[in-house]
């Protein structure tokens, strides 16, 4: 019998994905009993699968959009009963509660969000996601629980009417047993051989919230000061007005380049001189973690919300105003010359461990 589902629509390159499977690796490495259900088994996670089915059921609905899976989804809840699902982002979380209802079942709904909605709203283009903190203020109620991967969030989550009774913040598993290999794994461009300049590092989507324009015309200040270069990983709608820009600035491909999604990028972080997240707002802030990880030096927007949580109000890497490329220029070219010790910043990243938030979880769930 299950002990354990996690509902995503698929395993494509984000946060929310690579934290739902870190959990489900984690769940069942304790020794419970977990299926990871998708309506999609595509995406750059994808290529995770062989080596997680050894110890979870991946169930694959095979459907092409999610709202095509609610039957599906509905029949399995019914056919195994497990005693509770956790789903992520708020679609799917959506399509989870329906399903439930559907199925008539007593499994226990979780609900993650993972993102700052009522900030996210203000910047939609599109009408569907302009009416999100609606559509959560009406279906949300009706899970068991809502776990929201910041303080900041759950603030958020309250301030849209959501029951405070209901709400729980668990940050990010990010820090895993195999965290430390990745870190250590060779980096196969030539910007990180020896005697090459510093290399400033953004990761992220290549989307409006990232904000990376920022950090162009920041890391084009900066240019002025030090011989640097500017990595991005992440793919996204943004990449053209990006390179663009780029150009615009005179920053030629020796200056700036945009690798696209790479399957590893802690270990870019581990060599990096400074990550900087942008992003003029955030649920959480996976990569903050990650670069602390990797005892990296950090440069962030303050942004709603995440980064002054993990970084402890400025306590561990340098916060900055959103939209700000004077203040993050400035910033940036203070942590090339005086970085913070890396043993203070890893110390940091272990509040954050996958341990931590399985332990955190399992008080929610229904199974003992």
């Amino acid at each position: 019998m299950t002990d354990v589902a996690i509902f995503l629509m698929d395993l494509d390159g984000g946060g929310a994905e690579r934290v739902m499977l870190n959990l489900a690796r984690g769940f069942a490495e304790q020794g419970l009993k977990v299926d990871l259900v998708l309506v999609k088994a595509e995406g750059p996670y994808s290529l995770q699968l062989p080596q997680l089915s050894q110890k979870v059921r991946v169930i694959k609905l095979e459907n092409s959009r999610l709202i095509l899976s609610l039957p599906a989804l509905a029949r399995y809840l019914k056919q195994e009963q497990p005693p509770v699902l956790i789903s992520a982002l708020e679609d799917t979380n959506m399509i989870a509660l329906w399903a439930r209802r559907l199925a008539g079942v007593s499994t226990q709904v979780i609900v993650t969000v993972h993102n700052h909605l009522s900030r996210a709203a203000k910047h939609a283009t599109k009408l569907k996601h302009r009416l999100t903190p609606q559509f959560v203020k009406w279906f949300y109620p009706r899970a068991d629980t809502i776990v929201a991967v910041s303080q900041g969030v759950a603030e958020d989550l309250v301030d849209m009417g959501l029951p405070s009774e209901k709400i729980k913040a668990i940050y990010n598993p990010i820090v895993t047993p195999e965290f430390s290999e990745k870190l250590q794994e060779s980096v196969d461009h030539p910007w990180f051989s020896s005697g090459q300049p510093p290399v400033i590092l953004g990761v992220g989507r290549l989307d409006k919230q990232k904000d990376f324009p920022t950090l162009i015309h920041a890391f084009a200040r900066v240019r002025q000061q030090h011989e640097v270069r500017l990595m991005i990983l992440g793919e996204g709608n943004e990449r053209s007005h990006l390179e663009s820009l780029a150009q615009s600035l005179g920053l030629a491909e020796e200056h700036v380049v945009f690798p696209g999604f790479v399957a590893n990028p802690y270990a870019y972080m581990a060599q990096a001189a400074v990550l900087v997240l942008s992003s003029a707002w955030e649920g959480f802030g996976n990569v903050l973690v990650e670069a602390l990880a990797a005892g990296t030096p950090i440069v962030s927007t303050d942004c709603e919300s995440g980064p002054a949580e993990i970084l402890a109000n400025g306590q561990y890497g340098k916060l900055v105003a959103v939209g700000d490329s004077e203040g993050m220029a400035k910033a940036i070219a203070q942590t090339l010359e005086e970085a913070p010790d890396s043993k203070f910043l890893q110390e940091r990243a272990d509040e954050f461990s996958l341990k931590k938030a399985l332990t955190q979880y399992q008080q929610l769930l229904p199974i003992k």
